[in-house]
C-alpha cells in the first residue's frame, strides 16, 4: 500500500490523498496489554487506570521512533464525543494553535506559538463560530503560556509566557489589541527540546507559577550546565521579585499548569521521559506539592531508578512522589482545566479535562485526544481518567489532529486547539 501511494503521489502532484489515507489498511498489530492501550481503543466513555503495580520493566520492549505522519483531515473525520455531546468546528486556518485562556470578560485568547503572536475570539454565533477574531500582539518569540493579573473580574496586565521570558502587557476587559509594549518580568531558560511555558497564578494573586520544562531526555544536570534552573516549576512575585523553585525533578510541565478553583492547589500536566519501552514512563496529572520532588531524572513514579542514571542520588529515593494520576506513556499531556461551566452535566462539574498531544516515542500510537479525570466533586482524584474526545488518528495510523489546549468558554463550551488542523473545536452538551 505505502508502494501504491508513492507512486500517485509522484504521478500526480498536487492531487489529494484523503481518500488514500481513509482506505489504507487498518493497523494489525497486537494489542498492548491492559491497563495499556494505544489510538486503535481510544473511545469516548472509556475509563482508565495505570497504578505503579503494572509498570512494565525498563526496556521491556525496545524504544521506538514513530513521529505523527500528519496529513490532511480527510472528508468524514471528526473528532468523536460522548454520547450527548455534539462537535463543531469553531476555527480554522489558524497557525500552530496551542494554549488557550478564556479572559474574565469571555475573550478567548490563544497562543499562536510559531507564528509569535496572540489572537483573541470575541462571542459565539448561532453556528458555533467566533463572531470577530483579532490579533492582540505579534513579534513575540514561541509565546505558550496566557495569564491575566491580578485574578478575578478585572484584571490589569495580560502575562505571556515566551519561551525566553515572561512577559506582560497592560491590559483591561475588552481589549483586543495590546495598547503598548511589553513590560519583561524575567528571564527564562532557552533552548533544548521542550520550549514551552506555562504559567498561573495563586488564587490570591501573590503568586506566579512557572513551569520550564527539560532541556534533554534524561541528561545528569550534575554534569550538564544546560538544565540549570530546569525540569522545575517556578515560583515568584508578579513583578518577577523573589524567584525560587517551587517543585522539582518534574521533566517537562511546560504544556500544562492550573490551579484548582474548589482546593486552590496548583496542578500540573507532565511528560514523562523517552527511550524505555511503549509502556514506560507514564506521563501523570498531579497536584503539586511544595518543595515536592517528582524524581526527574534519577527516578520515576516514585522510587523506581532511571537504569541510565544507577546509583546517582540514592538520597532523593524516598523523597519521589508518586503523582495523582498516571497516564499512557507518551501521551504527550499538555494543557487542562478544571470544569467551572454550566452547560455540561453536573457530573463534570470541577472535573479535569486535558489535551494528549501525542508522541513519537510509541511502536503504536496513543494519545491524540482529550481526557478528562474526574475529582468526585471533592477537588481530589482516584487515579482513573476518561477518553472524552478521540477520532484525532486514522485506521492506519496517520494523523490528522493533534489536541493541545482546552479551556471553558463562557457558555459554558469546551474549546480545543488542535495544531495539526490548525483548528479550534467546540464541544457542546446537547445534539
Amino acid at each position: 500500500m505505502r508502494h501504491v501511494i508513492s507512486l500517485f503521489t509522484a504521478l500526480f502532484v498536487g492531487f489529494s490523498l484523503t481518500s488514500l489515507f481513509a482506505q489504507a489498511t487498518k493497523d494489525s498489530r497486537s494489542a498492548p496489554p491492559p491497563p495499556f492501550t494505544d489510538y486503535r481503543y481510544e473511545k469516548p466513555g472509556t475509563v482508565r487506570k495505570i497504578t505503579t503495580r503494572d509498570l512494565p520493566a525498563p526496556f521491556a520492549t525496545q524504544s521506538a521512533t514513530n513521529g505523527a505522519r500528519v496529513v490532511d483531515r480527510p472528508k468524514g473525520a471528526w473528532p468523536q464525543a460522548p454520547a450527548g455531546f455534539k462537535v463543531e468546528l469553531f476555527a480554522s486556518n489558524l497557525d500552530t494553535p496551542r494554549k488557550l485562556l478564556t479572559a474574565p470578560n469571555g475573550d478567548v485568547f490563544v497562543a499562536e506559538s510559531h507564528g509569535g503572536d496572540i489572537k483573541v475570539f470575541r462571542g459565539i454565533s448561532a453556528d458555533g463560530k467566533p463572531q470577530r477574531t483579532e490579533t492582540f500582539v505579534t513579534g513575540l518569540q514561541q509565546p505558550y503560556g496566557i495569564a491575566f493579573y491580578p485574578p478575578g473580574p478585572n484584571p490589569q496586565y495580560i502575562y505571556i509566557g515566551d519561551t525566553d521570558a515572561v512577559l506582560r502587557f497592560a491590559y483591561r476587559n475588552g481589549d483586543l489589541k495590546a495598547t503598548g509594549k511589553p513590560e519583561h518580568i524575567a528571564d527564562l531558560p532557552a533552548g533544548g527540546s521542550h520550549w514551552t511555558r506555562d504559567l498561573v497564578f495563586s488564587q490570591d494573586g501573590k503568586h506566579l507559577f512557572v513551569a520550564v520544562g527539560s532541556a534533554s531526555n534524561v541528561e545528569d544536570p550534575d554534569s550538564n550546565p544546560e538544565e540549570k534552573d530546569r525540569a522545575n516549576i517556578l515560583v515568584m512575585n508578579p513583578d518577577g521579585s523573589g524567584r525560587r523553585v517551587y517543585a522539582f525533578g518534574v521533566r517537562n510541565a511546560g504544556g500544562g499548569l492550573a490551579i484548582n478553583p474548589k482546593t486552590g492547589e496548583l496542578w500540573c500536566s507532565v511528560n514523562e521521559r523517552d527511550g524505555l519501552g511503549d509502556n514506560l514512563v507514564p506521563d501523570y496529572i498531579t497536584h503539586v506539592q511544595e518543595g515536592g520532588f517528582y524524581g526527574w531524572p534519577y527516578y520515576y513514579l516514585g522510587g523506581n531508578p532511571e537504569p541510565r542514571l544507577a546509583g546517582k542520588h540514592p538520597e532523593l529515593k524516598d523523597k519521589a512522589i508518586v503523582p495523582d494520576v498516571l497516564l499512557q506513556a507518551h501521551n504527550a499531556s499538555l494543557q487542562l482545566t478544571f470544569y467551572d461551566g454550566k452547560q455540561f452535566p453536573a457530573e463534570y462539574q470541577g472535573d479535569i479535562f486535558s489535551s494528549q498531544h501525542g508522541s513519537w516515542n510509541r511502536s503504536v500510537r496513543a494519545g491524540y485526544e482529550v481526557i478528562r479525570v474526574p475529582l468526585h466533586h471533592t477537588g481530589r482524584a482516584s487515579g482513573e481518567y476518561e477518553d472524552f474526545l478521540t477520532g484525532f488518528v486514522l485506521p492506519n495510523g496517520n494523523v490528522w489532529g493533534r489536541p493541545v489546549g482546552v479551556a471553558v468558554a463562557p457558555d459554558g463550551s469546551l474549546l480545543v486547539t488542535d495544531d495539526a488542523s490548525n483548528s479550534i473545536w467546540r464541544v457542546s452538551w446537547g445534539k
